[in-house]
Formats: structure tokens, sequence, C-alpha cells
């Protein structure tokens, strides 16, 4: 007989009294999933730092636009594998991890990629505050 005052299904779950407690994660410090206001900053970091290394390749019109995605992408498949995050995350003291543990591997910074640059997976979020771009690869982003 099922228990009422626990969860059944995933759509019953309860709410996180805090952003990572059902991963296991503290509430804050160390290892606590990052707040929105870092994680727009590490972004805005990334972004300018794509701007101006478009500058370095002349483009006209749209393809300046598409220059910069492109560029953002890189960074964030080279620096997330080999850094644990982007410059941005970096230097906010951030780093995306895996929820297995290890080593976060090529594929989930692939995945998580090209989800955040479609952007609308970014701002589906859940109780944990984890984009739907992090669900999917199965990580994490969190205070270093």
């Amino acid at each position: 007989m099922p228990n009422p005052s626990r969860p059944q299904r995933f759509g019953d779950l309860e709410p996180s009294e805090w952003p990572g407690e059902r991963l296991g994660l503290p509430e804050s410090g160390p290892r606590s999933v990052a707040r929105i206001g870092r994680r727009f900053a590490a972004i805005a970091i990334d972004w300018g730092i794509a701007l101006v290394l478009t500058l370095l390749f002349p483009t006209e019109g749209g393809a300046a636009t598409f220059t910069t995605l492109g560029i953002f992408a890189v960074m964030q498949m080279l620096f997330i594998p080999t850094l644990g995050g982007s410059l941005g995350h970096r230097i906010l003291g951030l780093r995306v991890v895996p929820l297995v543990g290890g080593w976060i591997g090529l594929w989930r910074p692939a995945v998580r990629t090209l989800l955040l640059a479609l952007v609308i997976p970014v701002l589906v979020w859940d109780s944990d505050q984890r984009g739907f771009h992090d669900k999917i690869a199965g990580t994490v982003l969190i205070r270093a």
C-alpha cells in the first residue's frame, strides 16, 4: 500500500529546502549549488571574452554573432573538462562537476554547451537551481 506522505512519482517530489539538498550538497559554502548572481556574472565574463576574441576574426553582419557564439562554445567545451569550468566560472570560484563524481569527460561539456547555446534550456530550472542543460548532461555548477 502506498504511503501518502511519501512521493510516488517524479512530479510528486517535494521541492528542496535549499538548492542541492536532494543532491546531497550543502546549503552554503564550498560544494553548494552556485546561485543565480554568480551564474549570470560568469556567463557575462565568458561572453565578453568571446566578443573580444571575435574582433580578431573580421566578419560582417550576422556572421559576427555566430563567430562569437562559436568562440563561446569552444571555450566552454575546452575549459570545462580541463579547468573544471569556463574562465568565468573559475574567476568567480565555480566548478562544473558530474553528479556521479570523477572526471567530467568530453561528452558532458559538449551536450551542456549545445543546450546552453540554445538559451531556452537554461531558462528552465528545478528547485535545485539546475538548468535543463545541466540536468541532461548530468552535471551541477557548484561553488569551489
